[in-house]
């Protein structure tokens, strides 16, 4: 079966938030299928997934600073959820 580069996106998502064999048994794929998405996107980023095959689209070195900038704001954000969430936890604790 073949997937769109939105599906492959949004399950590599997933993955990255609840881990790939929850996330692959939550989409009804296979573990190494979404494996294997993620060792495409860490080697060749997001401009990975054309389409529903694998062809892969050629990024000057502009785009592909921008996709390298994109990718670390994200887990940049990530980061900062995280941090939040465990201020707002000791917060808590300190106030019993």
């Amino acid at each position: 079966m073949q997937y769109d580069k939105e599906f492959k996106l949004q399950a590599l998502e997933l993955s990255d938030e609840i881990g790939v064999k929850a996330a692959a048994e939550q989409l009804g794929i296979k573990y190494y299928t979404l494996a294997d998405w993620r060792s495409q996107r860490k080697a060749r980023g997001e401009g990975a997934f054309v389409g529903s095959d694998n062809k892969v689209m050629p990024l000057n070195e502009k785009d592909r600073r921008i996709k390298e900038l994109e990718a670390e704001l994200r887990e940049t954000k990530r980061a900062n959820d995280i941090l939040k969430e465990a201020l707002g936890f000791f917060a808590q604790s300190r106030k019993k």
